[in-house]
């Protein structure tokens, strides 16, 4: 399979750059559809800062979160001897000899087995804040990007745990300026969920990673040899979702039938999600039904709350709700095409 290059996210990479140029003073919420792009533009932007400016990047997807134990776990990247050397005097050191950028943040094996056994998380918050301050010199202050942190949204450790980290987070930027928190989501109910807990008003701002518009996307199939025919056929089909657009960049051959196939498939899985839903519980089902019918005219539906139907169409991945403007859409126009054909039978 060939390797597709990171493509055009000049807008969003100049928004990041000024954030970083400036003091730490807000979370950056980095959100938007699935699979549009927001770990790889997070990615790319850490290989082109300067060797100075420190970058903690921690990944929970995949990752199945349910206690303290396992919380502390992936926060942490437990030193080892032969690639650290001991960790000593909180970290001084080794400042300067330490790669750019870590997954989780580096501690002493014995002080790990003090937290882990201890299990009070202000005692980790208290280290990380520590380990921040040693790498907080000169012009770049560190950054700490969480991805897709949505993964410990339900996790509770004596009081809900979201809501402590978010007040950590507060404090290494509003109130420290110690360092720049990047939470980064495809979960916007869970926005919109801390928002409410963690009293975030005038301590977070919003980055939205979307889909590429339709000259981004003809760009980007033109550098992949495409017909004017077959752009279009992308774009009919997948819109500007990255990922639906490198499935037929790798298809060299009838890219339309393939394109097809890639609506069949998915109109049959929102079949059976919204199918299965009818016999075990006939009044979400139709709630469902009804919100799906909203999309037959049109590409966006706004909202004033969130309802279970939304609750559940965003869970299994249909419909993306932005909390930020209050509007519901498709997760992608594959989904749109496929909940349209689905509503055909109805």
């Amino acid at each position: 399979m060939r390797s597709i290059e990171f493509h055009d996210r000049e807008k969003e990479m100049k928004e990041i750059r000024a954030i970083l140029d400036s003091r730490p003073t807000l979370i950056t919420f980095v959100y938007g559809p699935i699979n549009s792009g927001k770990t790889e533009l997070i990615n790319n932007l850490m290989e082109s800062l300067p060797e100075t400016q420190k970058v903690f990047y921690i990944n929970l997807r995949g990752r199945f979160i349910s206690n303290y134990d396992e919380f502390i776990k992936v926060l942490f990247d437990v030193e080892h001897e032969a690639r650290y050397g001991r960790i000593k005097e909180f970290l001084k050191p080794i400042v300067n000899v330490l790669p750019e950028s870590y997954h989780g943040i580096p501690i002493p094996k014995d002080m790990f087995l003090t937290l882990f056994k201890e299990k009070d998380v202000e005692d980790a918050f208290v280290y990380i804040e520590t380990v921040l301050r040693a790498f907080c010199e000169g012009d770049h202050a560190p950054v700490l990007v969480i991805d897709e942190l949505q993964v410990i949204g339900d996790l509770k450790v004596d009081d809900l745990l979201i809501y402590k980290l978010f007040n950590f987070f507060i404090r290494l930027t509003k109130e420290l300026h110690l360092c720049h928190v990047f939470a980064v989501t495809s979960d916007s109910l869970f926005i919109e969920n801390v928002y409410s807990e963690a009293m975030l008003e005038g301590r977070c701002r919003y980055l939205r990673v979307d889909d590429f518009d339709e000259a981004t996307t003809a760009t980007f199939l033109e550098g992949h040899g495409f017909t004017d025919d077959e752009k279009a056929v992308a774009w009919n089909c997948c819109g500007g979702k990255p990922i639906c657009l490198v499935e037929l960049v790798n298809t060299e051959e009838d890219r339309k039938g393939k394109a097809e196939e890639m609506l069949k498939i998915r109109k049959g899985q929102i079949e059976e999600i919204v199918y299965s839903l009818e016999a075990r519980d006939k009044e979400m089902f139709d709630a469902v039904m009804k919100m799906l019918s909203e999309f037959i005219g049109k590409e966006r539906v706004g909202y004033k709350y969130i309802s279970d139907e939304i609750k559940f169409l965003v869970g299994k991945n249909i419909i993306f709700a932005d909390s930020v403007n209050k509007e519901l859409r498709a997760q992608s126009k594959l989904n749109l095409l496929a909940v349209r054909e689905v509503m055909k039978d109805v």
